[in-house]
């Protein structure tokens, strides 16, 4: 199979065989190019697939999985509006099965690896979890009675919920959570409140733990957002853990623990969710790019390895 993960930033791929181990995993800058960029897509993906055939000639891929961010219509294999990267009605499962001359398998790149997570990782002992991913942007898979909810590709879409007065989002809206608390805003307001030019969410917290006031504020009105939105996720769902990865989980418990405290300042009857670290790791796209990849093989019948092949690991080498 081929599997792959287009970020806001990055572009992974991954060429698996028939055991479900990960032969290569490839990253690669994702193409920006305005309204084209749905096009510059999928000739990089189809690039990576060239390249997976020249160095690997002994695996013959069946399918492939690609995942992409923004409003994604998985029926309909459509990218319907992606703000950070500019596509609108993107025909992308079309486009990448002509430029592949395979079937593909194609969502929304937080519920692939909210899949991959829900089957794999960490939200695999739960029937009602959310998976919420914090990087470039903000983004959940929803379960439901051990089901994946999509809303009709548009469930999930937390970054888009309203928790401030500003600043502007993206998307147009106003205080949107995406635009208060993801990685890139975190930078991104700390910077325009110093006149600093951190590159990232990492470096903020790094001065606000060294006394840095303005870094310390910003942060702290990052966690007062994600457990606000969390709050209304609770209300709503109930869910019984909200699994949380991306680039902002990995600061641990310097986001754990304040979030969990103010989470439950909020909460009065509700009941607590457990929040967890996502545990597949950085390539839980492609792995959950794969799996879908490898299900729409079994779904036509077509000869492939038992699913619980792909399940063995979660390490480098599994899919």
């Amino acid at each position: 199979m081929l599997a792959f993960d287009v970020g806001g930033t990055d572009t992974k791929a991954a060429l698996v065989d028939g055991d479900g181990r990960l032969v290569q995993v490839v990253r690669i800058p994702t193409p920006h190019a305005d309204a084209a960029t749905g096009e510059a897509v999928v000739d990089a993906i189809a690039g990576l697939a060239t390249r997976f055939a020249a160095e690997h000639p002994e695996i013959v891929p069946q399918a492939a999985g690609l995942l992409v961010p923004g409003h994604v219509d998985d029926d309909a294999g459509i990218g319907v509006f992606a703000e950070n990267l500019g596509w609108r009605d993107f025909p992308f499962r079309a486009r990448a099965e002509d430029a592949l001359g395979l079937p593909v398998s194609f969502s929304h790149d937080v519920r692939g690896a909210g899949e991959a997570e829900h089957r794999l990782g960490a939200a695999a002992p739960y029937r009602d979890v959310v998976v919420m991913a914090i990087g470039t942007g903000i983004a959940g898979a929803i379960f439901v009675d051990g089901r994946l909810y999509t809303g009709g590709g548009m469930a999930g879409e937390m970054g888009h919920s309203r928790v401030a007065d500003g600043p502007v989002c993206a998307c147009g809206g106003v205080g949107c959570l995406e635009a208060v608390a993801s990685a890139a805003a975190i930078a991104r307001r700390y910077n325009a409140l110093t006149g600093a030019a951190l590159p990232g969410a990492r470096e903020v917290l790094q001065r606000a733990e060294g006394g840095d006031a303005a870094a310390r504020q910003v942060w702290d009105s990052a966690i007062d957002a994600l457990a606000l939105d969390l709050s209304h996720t609770v209300a709503l769902l109930a869910p019984e853990a909200i699994v949380i990865g991306g680039g902002l989980a990995q600061a641990g418990p310097a986001l754990f623990g304040p979030l969990a405290e103010k989470l439950d300042s909020i909460l009065t009857f509700h009941r607590r969710p457990v929040l967890l670290p996502a545990s597949i790791g950085e390539n839980a796209g492609v792995i959950g790019a794969a799996l879908r990849a490898r299900d729409l093989l079994a779904a036509t019948a077509a000869p492939v390895a038992a699913p619980d092949a792909v399940a063995a690991s979660t390490g480098e080498r599994t899919a």
